[in-house]
């Protein structure tokens, strides 16, 4: 089979990553304050769990379901130049992914092969960034774009659309997909303190096909125009799209809930409609 496009850098990721400074991420904040929520409403023992993201320091080593508690192997992504982090063999009870499906190049494949490490009625739960996380600020880059050097330049990365997210776990080979997604509304005092954070979290333009036109001063200030323009609130702050999108499926198993057979029920619908 074709390998699909390269549309992200991983060299460009790493070398973003390993310049971030000290300041706080409330996106990952975010993410493991709902991941534990999420854990916590299932009665489930996970023996063999692990968890995957882009900062080895910020994963938790523990975790804890409505009945047990239990312990993570941590990987961090972009240990190498695969996608799949190196996963201690297979028949893991649990597989979590956090922000980092939104820059692999192989989502399909991705999902597939961490489906393989799963033991049978094992769980993956993926979150990442959605479409309109950023899209503000891709608009106004558009409009900079188009003002400053006449043409259009992709500088914010496109991201997964939730509307995609069964398809993509069922392509996989997994049961009871689930997908769903919460949506945030941060605000910054300009849009250049909102560039200034995505560079602090090492969350610059990671796509290999990027601009190779510097962005420069008059650029910059175009874009923080155009945003301010568009997204600014009566303080004088703007706003800016945060969407996390959160998959979830079971490797099938025999003692899973499974739907009906076409034709098995018993009542007829028209029966039930008159009775009611």
């Amino acid at each position: 089979m074709s390998q699909p496009p390269a549309i992200f850098d991983t060299a460009l990721i790493r070398r973003h990553l390993a310049r971030r400074t000290d300041r706080g991420d409330f996106v990952t904040d975010l993410v493991l304050a709902d991941l534990e929520d999420r854990l916590g409403t299932l009665i489930r023992d996970f023996a063999k769990a692990a968890i995957i993201g882009p900062d080895l320091a910020r994963l938790p080593q523990k975790g804890q379901t409505a009945s047990a508690s239990f312990s993570y192997e941590r990987h961090a992504a972009f240990e190498g130049d695969d996608d799949i982090p190196p996963l201690e063999g297979d028949g893991y009870n649990l597989v979590v992914s956090l922000l980092h499906l939104q820059v692999v190049n192989d989502v399909p494949g991705y999902l597939a092969r961490l489906r393989t490490r799963l033991a049978p009625d094992g769980l993956l739960m993926v979150a990442a960034l959605g479409g309109e996380t950023l899209t503000e600020l891709r608009e106004a880059f558009l409009a900079a774009d188009t003002e400053v050097f006449g043409g259009a330049a992709a500088r914010v990365a496109p991201m997964i659309q939730v509307r995609d997210g069964g398809a993509l776990l069922q392509r996989a080979g997994l049961a009871l997909p689930v997908a769903d997604v919460e949506t945030h509304v941060v605000r910054y005092s300009t849009p250049f303190a909102l560039m200034a954070e995505l560079k602090a979290l090492g969350a610059a333009n990671p796509l290999r096909d990027r601009p190779k036109r510097p962005a420069t001063r008059a650029l910059l200030t175009a874009a923080a125009e155009a945003y301010a323009d568009r997204e600014s609130d009566a303080d004088g702050r703007v706003r800016a799209t945060l969407e996390i999108i959160w998959l979830s499926g079971w490797v099938p198993h025999e003692s899973q809930q499974q739907p009906l057979k076409p034709g098995s029920a018993t009542t007829r619908l028209g029966d039930a409609l008159r009775g009611s």
